[in-house]
Protein backbone atom coordinates (compact mmCIF):
# COMPACT_ATOMS: atom_id res chain seq x y z
CA UNK A 1 0.00 0.00 0.00
CA UNK A 2 1.33 3.09 -0.96
CA UNK A 3 1.73 5.81 1.78
CA UNK A 4 -1.01 9.32 0.71
CA UNK A 5 1.28 11.54 2.98
CA UNK A 6 4.64 10.70 0.86
CA UNK A 7 2.61 11.14 -2.14
CA UNK A 8 1.80 14.68 -1.19
CA UNK A 9 5.48 15.01 -0.30
CA UNK A 10 6.16 13.95 -4.00
CA UNK A 11 4.00 16.47 -5.69
CA UNK A 12 5.61 19.23 -3.17
CA UNK A 13 8.84 18.42 -4.49
CA UNK A 14 7.86 17.83 -8.32
CA UNK A 15 6.27 21.20 -8.57
CA UNK A 16 8.74 23.49 -6.60
CA UNK A 17 11.16 21.62 -8.11
CA UNK A 18 13.87 21.70 -5.00
CA UNK A 19 13.60 19.55 -1.69
CA UNK A 20 14.38 22.71 0.02
CA UNK A 21 11.59 24.30 -0.68
CA UNK A 22 9.01 21.44 -0.65
CA UNK A 23 10.29 21.08 2.75
CA UNK A 24 9.91 25.13 3.74
CA UNK A 25 6.47 24.87 2.45
CA UNK A 26 5.48 21.57 4.24
CA UNK A 27 7.13 22.49 7.58
CA UNK A 28 9.44 19.39 7.16
CA UNK A 29 13.18 19.74 7.63
CA UNK A 30 15.21 18.59 4.16
CA UNK A 31 16.34 15.87 5.42
CA UNK A 32 12.90 14.56 6.61
CA UNK A 33 11.16 15.29 3.17
CA UNK A 34 14.26 13.04 1.35
CA UNK A 35 13.89 10.21 3.85
CA UNK A 36 9.88 10.01 2.37
CA UNK A 37 11.28 10.12 -1.31
CA UNK A 38 13.46 7.14 -0.20
CA UNK A 39 10.62 4.96 1.41
CA UNK A 40 8.07 5.95 -1.72
CA UNK A 41 10.93 5.34 -4.01
CA UNK A 42 11.11 1.66 -1.82
CA UNK A 43 6.84 1.34 -1.45
CA UNK A 44 6.88 1.64 -5.26
CA UNK A 45 9.81 0.32 -7.03
CA UNK A 46 10.72 2.85 -9.11
CA UNK A 47 13.35 5.88 -9.33
CA UNK A 48 11.45 8.94 -8.27
CA UNK A 49 14.10 11.73 -8.35
CA UNK A 50 17.73 12.33 -9.98
CA UNK A 51 20.90 14.18 -8.59
CA UNK A 52 21.59 16.93 -11.23
CA UNK A 53 24.62 18.73 -9.61
CA UNK A 54 23.91 19.80 -5.87
CA UNK A 55 20.12 19.78 -6.87
CA UNK A 56 17.37 16.74 -7.67
CA UNK A 57 14.77 16.62 -10.83
CA UNK A 58 12.04 14.46 -10.92
CA UNK A 59 12.37 11.39 -13.52
CA UNK A 60 9.40 10.61 -15.62
CA UNK A 61 8.22 8.61 -13.44
CA UNK A 62 8.48 11.09 -10.75
CA UNK A 63 6.56 13.16 -12.42
CA UNK A 64 3.63 10.63 -14.19
CA UNK A 65 3.03 9.36 -10.31
CA UNK A 66 2.68 13.15 -8.44
CA UNK A 67 0.32 13.65 -11.74
CA UNK A 68 -1.68 10.34 -11.42
CA UNK A 69 -1.74 11.42 -7.48
CA UNK A 70 -3.19 14.36 -7.70
CA UNK A 71 -6.52 12.77 -9.03
CA UNK A 72 -6.41 10.44 -5.76
CA UNK A 73 -5.38 13.43 -3.37
CA UNK A 74 -8.65 15.26 -4.38
CA UNK A 75 -10.63 11.87 -3.49
CA UNK A 76 -9.10 11.67 0.18
CA UNK A 77 -9.62 15.73 0.43
CA UNK A 78 -13.79 15.73 -1.07
CA UNK A 79 -13.84 12.55 2.22
CA UNK A 80 -12.30 14.78 4.35
CA UNK A 81 -14.77 17.02 3.60
CA UNK A 82 -17.65 14.76 4.39
CA UNK A 83 -16.27 13.50 7.86
CA UNK A 84 -15.61 17.87 8.88
CA UNK A 85 -19.19 18.04 7.80
CA UNK A 86 -20.63 15.00 9.72
CA UNK A 87 -18.47 15.91 12.66
CA UNK A 88 -19.44 19.30 12.19
CA UNK A 89 -23.09 18.67 12.41
CA UNK A 90 -23.20 20.48 8.77
CA UNK A 91 -26.65 18.92 6.87
CA UNK A 92 -24.83 18.61 3.61
CA UNK A 93 -22.26 19.42 0.33
CA UNK A 94 -23.63 21.00 -2.88
CA UNK A 95 -20.88 21.28 -5.25
CA UNK A 96 -21.71 23.48 -8.66
CA UNK A 97 -19.59 23.62 -11.48
CA UNK A 98 -19.50 26.72 -14.00
CA UNK A 99 -18.49 28.83 -17.17
CA UNK A 100 -16.80 32.06 -16.36
CA UNK A 101 -19.86 34.46 -17.53
CA UNK A 102 -22.34 32.81 -15.07
CA UNK A 103 -19.28 32.50 -12.72
CA UNK A 104 -19.65 36.44 -12.80
CA UNK A 105 -23.80 36.96 -12.74
CA UNK A 106 -25.60 34.44 -11.51
CA UNK A 107 -23.20 32.19 -8.76
CA UNK A 108 -22.54 34.62 -6.49
CA UNK A 109 -26.38 35.43 -6.03
CA UNK A 110 -27.03 31.63 -5.70
CA UNK A 111 -24.34 30.46 -3.31
CA UNK A 112 -24.99 33.52 -0.95
CA UNK A 113 -28.26 32.78 -0.57
CA UNK A 114 -28.11 29.13 -0.70
CA UNK A 115 -25.78 29.70 2.17
CA UNK A 116 -28.13 32.30 4.13
CA UNK A 117 -31.39 29.88 3.60
CA UNK A 118 -28.77 26.69 4.72
CA UNK A 119 -26.72 27.81 7.65
CA UNK A 120 -25.45 24.32 7.74
CA UNK A 121 -24.92 23.60 3.86
CA UNK A 122 -21.08 23.82 2.70
CA UNK A 123 -20.95 25.46 -0.93
CA UNK A 124 -18.33 24.19 -3.30
CA UNK A 125 -17.80 25.90 -6.58
CA UNK A 126 -15.39 24.57 -9.42
CA UNK A 127 -15.01 26.80 -12.16
CA UNK A 128 -15.62 24.48 -15.85
CA UNK A 129 -12.76 25.91 -17.85
CA UNK A 130 -10.59 24.76 -15.01
CA UNK A 131 -11.27 21.31 -14.99
CA UNK A 132 -8.40 19.65 -16.59
CA UNK A 133 -6.53 21.32 -13.91
CA UNK A 134 -7.35 19.14 -11.05
CA UNK A 135 -9.32 15.90 -9.90
CA UNK A 136 -11.94 15.02 -11.60
CA UNK A 137 -15.49 15.96 -10.15
CA UNK A 138 -19.30 14.89 -10.33
CA UNK A 139 -21.42 17.57 -9.41
CA UNK A 140 -24.59 18.14 -8.16
CA UNK A 141 -25.05 20.78 -10.72
CA UNK A 142 -23.63 21.76 -13.63
CA UNK A 143 -24.28 25.16 -15.45
CA UNK A 144 -23.14 24.79 -18.94
CA UNK A 145 -24.02 25.34 -22.76
CA UNK A 146 -26.26 22.75 -24.42
CA UNK A 147 -23.96 22.34 -27.20
CA UNK A 148 -21.03 20.75 -24.64
CA UNK A 149 -23.72 18.11 -23.48
CA UNK A 150 -26.67 17.61 -26.19
CA UNK A 151 -27.68 14.92 -24.29
CA UNK A 152 -27.29 14.66 -20.11
CA UNK A 153 -24.58 12.78 -19.43
CA UNK A 154 -25.67 9.51 -17.20
CA UNK A 155 -26.72 9.62 -14.05
CA UNK A 156 -28.26 13.33 -14.81
CA UNK A 157 -30.71 15.43 -16.03
CA UNK A 158 -31.10 18.92 -18.05
CA UNK A 159 -33.33 21.49 -17.76
CA UNK A 160 -32.97 24.78 -20.37
CA UNK A 161 -32.56 28.16 -18.39
CA UNK A 162 -31.72 30.49 -21.03
CA UNK A 163 -31.01 31.32 -25.03
CA UNK A 164 -28.33 33.95 -24.61
CA UNK A 165 -27.62 35.62 -27.84
CA UNK A 166 -24.36 37.08 -28.88
CA UNK A 167 -23.68 40.84 -28.95
CA UNK A 168 -21.01 42.84 -30.71
CA UNK A 169 -18.77 45.25 -28.45
CA UNK A 170 -17.42 48.40 -30.04
CA UNK A 171 -15.68 51.46 -28.33
CA UNK A 172 -18.54 54.67 -28.31
CA UNK A 173 -16.49 56.03 -31.28
CA UNK A 174 -17.31 52.94 -33.67
CA UNK A 175 -19.07 53.57 -36.54
CA UNK A 176 -21.62 50.57 -35.62
CA UNK A 177 -21.86 52.21 -32.01
CA UNK A 178 -25.75 53.53 -33.01
CA UNK A 179 -26.92 50.69 -34.83
CA UNK A 180 -29.60 49.44 -33.66
CA UNK A 181 -28.67 46.12 -34.58
CA UNK A 182 -26.02 44.47 -37.22
CA UNK A 183 -25.68 41.94 -39.91
CA UNK A 184 -23.36 39.34 -38.78
CA UNK A 185 -21.72 40.08 -42.64
CA UNK A 186 -20.90 43.79 -41.30
CA UNK A 187 -17.96 42.51 -38.87
CA UNK A 188 -16.48 40.66 -42.20
CA UNK A 189 -13.79 43.47 -42.64
CA UNK A 190 -13.51 44.55 -38.87
CA UNK A 191 -10.71 43.32 -36.70
CA UNK A 192 -11.70 41.07 -34.30
CA UNK A 193 -10.26 40.95 -30.72
CA UNK A 194 -10.63 36.88 -29.26
CA UNK A 195 -11.87 36.12 -25.87
CA UNK A 196 -11.94 32.98 -25.29
CA UNK A 197 -9.91 29.25 -25.89
CA UNK A 198 -9.49 28.13 -29.22
CA UNK A 199 -12.08 25.78 -30.29
CA UNK A 200 -14.21 26.53 -26.97
CA UNK A 201 -17.73 25.45 -27.57
CA UNK A 202 -18.65 29.23 -27.25
CA UNK A 203 -16.09 30.86 -29.48
CA UNK A 204 -17.51 27.87 -32.37
CA UNK A 205 -20.76 29.51 -32.07
CA UNK A 206 -20.20 33.01 -33.54
CA UNK A 207 -18.09 31.42 -35.83
CA UNK A 208 -20.53 29.16 -37.83
CA UNK A 209 -22.43 32.11 -37.60
CA UNK A 210 -19.84 33.92 -39.65
CA UNK A 211 -19.36 30.72 -41.89
CA UNK A 212 -23.15 30.55 -42.62
CA UNK A 213 -22.56 34.43 -43.86
CA UNK A 214 -19.78 33.35 -45.72
CA UNK A 215 -16.23 34.60 -44.20
CA UNK A 216 -14.31 33.42 -41.37
CA UNK A 217 -13.63 36.53 -39.11
CA UNK A 218 -10.11 38.33 -39.09
CA UNK A 219 -8.50 38.29 -35.35
CA UNK A 220 -6.18 40.85 -34.84
CA UNK A 221 -5.71 40.27 -31.15
CA UNK A 222 -5.95 37.09 -29.01
CA UNK A 223 -6.81 37.01 -25.66
CA UNK A 224 -8.61 34.29 -23.70
CA UNK A 225 -10.58 35.77 -21.41
CA UNK A 226 -13.35 38.29 -21.61
CA UNK A 227 -12.17 41.11 -19.69
CA UNK A 228 -9.00 41.64 -21.58
CA UNK A 229 -10.61 41.58 -25.10
CA UNK A 230 -12.64 44.20 -23.56
CA UNK A 231 -9.87 46.31 -23.11
CA UNK A 232 -8.63 45.86 -26.28
CA UNK A 233 -11.65 46.59 -27.50
CA UNK A 234 -11.70 50.35 -25.40
CA UNK A 235 -8.56 51.15 -27.12
CA UNK A 236 -9.82 50.87 -30.74
CA UNK A 237 -7.90 47.94 -31.46
CA UNK A 238 -11.07 46.18 -32.75
CA UNK A 239 -14.42 44.60 -32.16
CA UNK A 240 -15.28 41.62 -29.96
CA UNK A 241 -18.12 38.85 -30.18
CA UNK A 242 -19.52 38.26 -26.57
CA UNK A 243 -22.66 36.46 -24.67
CA UNK A 244 -25.38 38.70 -24.25
CA UNK A 245 -24.70 37.57 -20.34
CA UNK A 246 -21.26 38.44 -20.21
CA UNK A 247 -21.87 41.91 -21.56
CA UNK A 248 -23.58 42.77 -18.09
CA UNK A 249 -21.36 45.08 -16.53
CA UNK A 250 -19.25 46.72 -19.44
CA UNK A 251 -16.54 49.49 -19.27
CA UNK A 252 -17.32 52.51 -19.76
CA UNK A 253 -16.94 54.07 -23.43
CA UNK A 254 -18.31 50.66 -24.75
CA UNK A 255 -21.24 49.87 -26.16
CA UNK A 256 -22.98 46.01 -27.23
CA UNK A 257 -24.86 45.50 -29.74
CA UNK A 258 -27.50 43.02 -30.78
CA UNK A 259 -26.15 40.49 -34.09
CA UNK A 260 -28.80 39.23 -36.66
CA UNK A 261 -28.92 37.61 -40.24
CA UNK A 262 -28.09 35.04 -38.19
CA UNK A 263 -27.96 35.74 -34.44
CA UNK A 264 -25.75 33.76 -32.66
CA UNK A 265 -26.90 32.12 -29.66
CA UNK A 266 -26.05 29.63 -26.54
CA UNK A 267 -28.00 27.71 -25.02
CA UNK A 268 -27.47 27.40 -21.26
CA UNK A 269 -28.63 24.90 -19.38
CA UNK A 270 -28.39 23.39 -15.73
CA UNK A 271 -27.17 19.70 -15.58
CA UNK A 272 -28.71 18.14 -12.28
CA UNK A 273 -27.29 14.86 -10.62
CA UNK A 274 -30.24 12.63 -9.95
CA UNK A 275 -29.00 11.22 -6.81
CA UNK A 276 -29.15 14.86 -5.44
CA UNK A 277 -32.26 16.06 -6.99
CA UNK A 278 -34.42 16.27 -4.32
CA UNK A 279 -32.78 17.41 -1.65
CA UNK A 280 -34.05 21.25 -0.26
CA UNK A 281 -30.70 22.66 -1.36
CA UNK A 282 -30.75 21.22 -4.88
CA UNK A 283 -34.49 22.05 -5.30
CA UNK A 284 -33.56 25.75 -3.85
CA UNK A 285 -30.84 25.88 -6.00
CA UNK A 286 -32.23 24.87 -9.40
CA UNK A 287 -35.58 27.93 -8.17
CA UNK A 288 -32.19 30.25 -8.01
CA UNK A 289 -31.07 29.49 -11.11
CA UNK A 290 -34.21 29.76 -13.19
CA UNK A 291 -35.13 32.68 -11.36
CA UNK A 292 -32.00 35.06 -12.53
CA UNK A 293 -32.62 33.16 -15.79
CA UNK A 294 -35.79 35.02 -16.13
CA UNK A 295 -33.79 38.44 -14.91
CA UNK A 296 -31.68 38.41 -17.67
CA UNK A 297 -34.39 37.52 -20.07
CA UNK A 298 -36.24 40.40 -18.69
CA UNK A 299 -33.38 42.58 -18.84
CA UNK A 300 -33.34 45.99 -21.79
CA UNK A 301 -31.31 45.91 -23.98
CA UNK A 302 -28.18 46.94 -23.54
CA UNK A 303 -26.21 50.14 -24.13
CA UNK A 304 -22.93 51.69 -22.71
Amino acid sequence: MIDVHRLRILRSVVATGSVHRAARLLGYSPSAVSQHLTALARETGLALVERIGRGIQPTDAGRRLAAEAGEVLGAINRIDGVVDDLRSGRSGRLTMRYFASAGATWVPVVTATLQSEFADLAVELRHAELRDAGPAVSPDLDIAVEVVHPAPPAGYTAQRLLDDPYLVVVDAAHRLATAAAVPITELAEEPWVDNDLPFAPCRQIPLEACAAAGYSPRFAVETHDFATALAFVRQGLGITVLPRLACCDLPAGLVAVPLIEPTPVRVIQVLIKKATAGTPPMRRAIELLRDCAAQERDRLPLTA
